[in-house]
């Protein structure tokens, strides 16, 4: 037994969750709906995941900030926001143009009995308050994640003026100190939860196979395709930004590919997101750049809920033989995308956005209770993208600081 431990410990990380990727699609499959007597051990993973998160964004953010001036950490702000809406532009488009030259949806029609219960979704005014929350409790016993990281943005630059100062630099130093050792600690701990990933992930797995089942796939079949069309061409998209800032794609996907596997089976952008923060530390990214990018990211970059959106409007268009010029669904698909900003990143989320969608379109609610039952299906590839984007933009924007630091701060050589 103990051989077999030290064997299972050993193996490589990525070996595990693929072997756990195909048994758990075998049993999915073998089981139907019964495999969901194992759905414990998936939900304990992401007990697991959400149990770290909180730390996680804390620590890494208040560490990252001490690292960096607070000048640099404007500048590479302004990167992230203008590389998450380029990206969200090119997937509105890529799911349109897509969407629109396979037509899915075309020829079914509506079962007027079909309806859905949609979560109320909240106002843009109120996720902007959120950010600043009521008080520190609130914002961590909330899981409000822009809450957090606001919270440890403030405490961060706090910690920093004190180190700055003559009067307060050893309590400034003390406490980033202290900072440091639980960041380390915590990432000691996201070592352990790795071990149990390709447990957790047979199980999600199996569950997930179990309750959807061929069915499913053989009466939404096109809509299913077209959707995983667009979003292999916003991969795509994304292996150029890669080959273009001149970094290595073995090496990306190396450290990249266990998050983003994790974020297709578990359906959760913040859940994933202390494997997501890991995956920048093995790619030795700027620490002060990931730890405010990637928790901001889960959050508000959604490429892959893009797709989504687009793909749905057109599939409920056709559905219904309604048209839309392409302007209109890009507007359409631009509001709902940022009307969900704050709700996005857990299971589920996927439909309320559609939902808003729809109703921004004049379309009729009733049609996302055909998508409902693809929810899981498309919500995985969706996931997994959003994750991708936010690794991919982090790297390159990682990369560009390094090359301005470089070039700003080589000593001279001393002939």
């Amino acid at each position: 037994m103990k051989k077999i431990w030290t064997t299972y410990i050993e193996a490589s990380l990525i070996i595990k969750i693929s072997i756990a990727l195909v048994l758990g699609v075998a049993a999915g499959f073998l089981f139907g709906e019964d495999a969901a007597v194992i759905s414990p051990l998936g939900d304990l993973l992401i007990r697991l995941l959400k149990f770290l998160i909180i730390p996680l964004i804390l620590f890494t953010i208040i560490v990252g900030i001490n690292q960096s001036k607070i000048t640099n950490l404007a500048r590479m702000g302004g990167k992230v926001f203008l590389y998450y809406l380029t990206t969200s532009a090119i997937a509105i488009v890529i799911a349109l143009g897509v969407a629109s030259l396979f037509n899915p949806g075309k020829g079914l029609s509506l079962d007027p009995s079909e309806s859905v219960e949609v979560p109320e979704n909240p106002a843009i005014s109120e996720v902007l308050l959120n950010i600043v929350p009521e008080n520190i409790v609130s914002a961590f016993g909330d899981f409000n994640l822009l809450g957090i990281i606001f919270t440890a943005l403030v405490f961060g630059v706090a910690i920093a003026v004190l180190r700055g100062q003559e009067k307060t630099r050893e309590a400034g130093d003390l406490l980033y100190r202290v900072a440091d050792g639980l960041n380390e600690a915590t990432f000691k701990v996201m070592g352990w939860v790795l071990q149990y990933l390709p447990i957790g992930i047979f199980a999600i797995i199996a569950k997930t196979v179990g309750s959807q089942g061929l069915d499913t796939l053989t009466s939404l079949g096109s809509m299913v395709l077209v959707f995983y069309l667009a979003i292999f061409a916003q991969l795509l998209i994304y292996v150029l930004i890669l080959k273009v800032f001149g970094i290595k794609l073995g090496n990306f996907l190396k450290h990249a590919r266990t998050p983003i596997l994790t974020a297709f089976v578990t359906q959760s952008s913040s859940g994933t997101l202390p494997l997501t923060l890991n995956a920048a530390e093995r790619l030795k990214l700027n620490q002060g750049l990931y730890g405010f990018s990637l928790p901001l990211g889960a959050t508000i970059n959604m490429d892959g809920a893009a797709i989504r959106v687009g793909v749905s409007v057109v599939f409920a268009a056709n559905v219904m033989s309604t048209s839309f010029s392409f302007t209109n669904m890009i507007e359409i698909v631009i509001v709902g995308t940022l009307a969900t900003i704050g709700t996005a990143g857990v299971p589920g989320a996927g439909i309320i956005m559609i939902a808003t969608v729809f109703s921004q379109a004049g379309l009729p609610i009733e049609v996302v209770a055909l998508l409902t039952s693809i929810d899981a299906l498309v919500g995985m590839g969706a996931t997994g993208t959003n994750v991708a984007g936010d690794l991919v933009g982090t790297t390159v924007i990682s990369k560009t600081e390094d090359k301005r630091e470089t070039h700003v701060q080589r000593p001279a050589p001393n002939y």
